[in-house]
C-alpha cells in the first residue's frame, strides 16, 4: 500500500466531507466490481481514495501504451492501472478473464455505463467476465448526496443477465450521482 495515497485519501475525504460507508469483504480476493452511477469526472478521485481508504488494491485497465509515457505512466500504475497489450488480445473479456487466472489477488473496477452521460443500457462485459472467471461482482459506489463510498452486495452471477442486472439496478437507483439526471433509472 502507498502511503503517499493513503495520506492523501485521508485529507481529500477529510477536507471535501466524505466519508467511508462500507468496504470490501475481507474474504473477497477476486472479483469484478461496477462502479455506478457515473456522472462526472470527480468520481475517480473520490472512488481512487476510498480503496486506498478501504486498504485494498482495486485495478482498472488501461492501454499498455498509456503506462509506456514515463511521468503519467508511473502515476497512472501508483493509482492502480493494469495494462493490456490489445496487440496481443482484441477481446477485452479475455484478457481481463486472463488477468484473474494471473493473480490471486485482483479486483478489477468498470464503470458499465461506459459513459459519464445517461445510458440506459449497460455494456455487458463486467457480466461475462465475471461468469468466465468464476468471480463474483462487487457494486461499488459513490452517493453524492450523503458524500459517501463504499462497497454494497456482493452479486455471484447466475447466468441470467436481465434478472442480476435488475438486482444490481435496483441497489444503485438508491445512490445520487453528482449530476443525478445522468444516473440509473
Amino acid at each position: 500500500m502507498n502511503s503517499f495515497w493513503l495520506a492523501f485519501s485521508k485529507f481529500w475525504f477529510k477536507i471535501t466531507g466524505w466519508r467511508l460507508h462500507s468496504s470490501i469483504p475481507p474474504e473477497v480476493r477476486q472479483a469484478m466490481m461496477i462502479a455506478a452511477p457515473h456522472t462526472s469526472n470527480w468520481d475517480f478521485m473520490y472512488a481512487r481514495a476510498a480503496f486506498f481508504l478501504m486498504r485494498r488494491n482495486v485495478r482498472f485497465t488501461v492501454k499498455k501504451e498509456w503506462t509506456d509515457i514515463p511521468l503519467l505512466g508511473k502515476l497512472m500504475l501508483s493509482l492502480g492501472a493494469l495494462p493490456i497489450d490489445r496487440s496481443k488480445n482484441n477481446s477485452m473479456v479475455e484478457a481481463m478473464t486472463e488477468l484473474f487466472q494471473q493473480y490471486p489477488d485482483l479486483i478489477i473496477l468498470i464503470t458499465p455505463e461506459g459513459t459519464r452521460k445517461y445510458q440506459p443500457r449497460w455494456r455487458r462485459g463486467y457480466y461475462h467476465v465475471a461468469l468466465a472467471a468464476g468471480v463474483p461482482i462487487l457494486l461499488g459506489f459513490l452517493d453524492y448526496g450523503r458524500k459517501e463510498a463504499g462497497v454494497g452486495p456482493v452479486i455471484y452471477p447466475t447466468g441470467n443477465y436481465e434478472q442480476d442486472e435488475e438486482k444490481i439496478k435496483a441497489f444503485y437507483r438508491t445512490k445520487k450521482g453528482r449530476f443525478p439526471e445522468k444516473g440509473i433509472r
